[in-house]
């Protein structure tokens, strides 16, 4: 035999070997895998590890834990809270698309149980860290705003419900902010219909905000520059009434004075019928101080509020509008 063929059977030999060995080892896992899917750890102890991971902040691996919980003993009394817990697991570690897959398969299959309220607190925080600023898509803060909602009203008790109340009120804030940046924007472009629409919206679904001040007086300035005096004259006295002081009144008073108008309530008017509350009062008056259109706010804040340190402003309720007939 010639020594070019030995070498050739020897590499053979030692492939083979390899490959043989290679296919044990597989084999040796995969017996292992099969052996723990037969066999698993006991649901406390699975608990327990999960929850540990979960101490140390290894939050991806804890949720995984915690989901290999509910996937082995799913008629575990510890397996529904590793669900829920799954969710906070990841939404510690800030994955919010799978928090709320977590959270939303709870309420789901465990609507009004004990830890529902966590669940539906955990989809709440997972849209709310997602928030953008108002030059920005609100969706998330609109997802949020709704599951707040659900919250405070289901379970009115619960430790988080009281956060949801601050939390609302910086939702509302941001899209009210928003639906004004865009409404300004239209405004200055000359597209009238579509920046009503926008101010509309602020007036109508967010009346405890601040924004609704200059969402008044810009609805006066829109429907002057379309010449629906009416509207203008509504829009103004509305402004007038609830907030006499304001700069913003001061504005839209000014607007209605260049065209020879004064306040006046149109009962017809959409935005009269808009006002959640009637109050009897006098006319609004005429400002003390006449003053130019205040300038455009080109970019508003940028920052939204941390969840966790409520500020000044949102920790009281707005106040409601009010309407009165003006003479």
């Amino acid at each position: 035999m010639s020594f070019r063929k030995m070498m050739q059977r020897h590499r053979g030999a030692i492939v083979a070997t390899m490959l043989a060995f290679a296919c044990s080892a597989l084999a040796g896992c995969a017996s292992q895998d099969a052996a723990r899917a037969l066999n698993p750890d006991p649901p406390a102890k699975m608990y327990a590890d999960a929850n540990l991971l979960l101490q140390k902040g290894r939050f991806d691996e804890a949720g995984k834990k915690f989901e290999d919980l509910d996937r082995d003993h799913p008629y575990a009394a510890e397996s529904r809270r590793g669900m829920v817990m799954a969710a906070y697991s990841y939404y510690k570690g800030e994955k919010y698309p799978e928090a709320i897959a977590a959270a939303r398969r709870y309420t789901t299959l465990h609507p009004g149980t004990k830890d529902a309220a966590l669940a539906h607190h955990v989809i709440a925080s997972s849209y709310f860290a997602e928030i953008k600023d108002p030059g920005h898509d609100q969706t998330a803060a609109r997802r949020a705003l709704t599951e707040l909602k659900i919250l405070a009203t289901r379970y009115p008790e619960s430790i988080y419900a009281r956060q949801a109340e601050n939390r609302m009120r910086i939702c509302e804030d941001n899209i009210a902010a928003s639906e004004m940046t865009v409404g300004r924007y239209y405004l200055k472009t000359g597209n009238y219909v579509a920046a009503i629409n926008r101010f509309k919206v602020v007036v109508s679904d967010y009346q405890t905000t601040p924004h609704v001040e200059e969402a008044l007086m810009r609805l006066t300035e829109a429907y002057v520059s379309l010449g629906v005096v009416e509207e203008a004259q509504t829009a103004a006295a509305v402004l007038g009434h609830n907030y006499p002081s304001s700069k913003w009144y001061q504005s839209a008073y000014a607007t209605l004075q260049g065209q020879g108008l004064k306040p006046a309530v149109n009962s017809g008017s959409w935005i009269s019928q808009q006002m959640k509350k009637l109050i009897p009062g006098p006319a609004p008056k005429v400002p003390a101080q006449e003053q130019t259109l205040p300038p455009e706010i080109e970019n508003p804040p940028a920052r939204v509020p941390s969840p966790d340190t409520p500020t000044a402003s949102t920790k009281v309720p707005g106040k409601q509008m009010g309407l009165t007939t003006v003479n």
